[in-house]
C-alpha cells in the first residue's frame, strides 16, 4: 500500500500554478518617473515642515511655463479659498494639507510625461457625493470658469 503525502502534492501544484503565472506577467519595475517621485517623498519626510509655502513655491518655479503659470494660479486660488490648508510638497507635487493630511494637489504634466496637467483630491477631502464623484481633473489651461469650479471644490474639500 502507497502513502501519499498530500501537502507535498498540494505544495507541487501550487508552485507550478504561481511559476507559470510569474512567466505570463512580467514586472518590469518601476519608471524613472516614478522612481523620482519616490525619491522626492523620502526628503520631503525628512525636511523642515515650516517650510513649506517655499517648498511648494520652488516646485512650481521648476515647472515649464505653461504649468508654472497654471501652479501659480492655483497657489492663490487655493490659498484665498482655504486659508486654513497649508502649503507643502507631496511627491514632488505642490500639494495643501490639514491637519498633515494632503486634501489637494498639483501635478504637473512633465513629472511623469503626461499629455496634461492634473488638479487632484485625496481622500481626506471633503468630496462625498452618492457613492461615486470626481477626485481629479485634467488641466490643459485656467479659464474663470475652471478657477471658480476649482475654487469651489477646495472650499467644499474643507469643510
Amino acid at each position: 500500500m502507497q502513502v501519499v503525502d498530500k501537502k507535498a502534492a498540494k505544495k507541487a501544484t501550487q508552485k507550478s500554478a504561481k511559476s507559470t503565472t510569474a512567466i505570463k506577467k512580467k514586472f518590469k519595475g518601476f519608471t524613472d518617473e516614478e522612481r523620482d517621485a519616490m525619491k522626492e517623498r523620502i526628503q520631503e519626510l525628512r525636511a523642515d515642515k515650516a517650510d513649506g509655502e517655499s517648498a511648494v513655491l520652488a516646485k512650481i518655479a521648476e515647472m515649464p511655463e505653461r504649468d508654472r503659470a497654471m501652479g501659480k494660479r492655483l497657489h492663490a486660488i487655493i490659498k484665498a479659498s482655504a486659508p486654513t490648508l497649508s502649503p507643502k510638497t507631496w511627491y514632488g507635487m505642490p500639494a495643501y494639507a490639514k491637519d498633515g493630511k494632503v486634501v489637494c494637489f498639483f501635478q504637473s504634466a512633465q513629472k511623469f510625461n503626461s499629455r496634461y496637467a492634473t488638479f487632484g483630491f485625496n481622500d481626506a477631502a471633503n468630496l462625498d457625493e452618492g457613492a461615486m464623484w470626481p477626485i481629479s481633473f485634467a488641466l490643459k489651461e485656467l479659464t474663470t470658469a475652471e478657477e471658480a469650479k476649482i475654487g469651489a471644490l477646495v472650499k467644499k474639500a474643507v469643510s
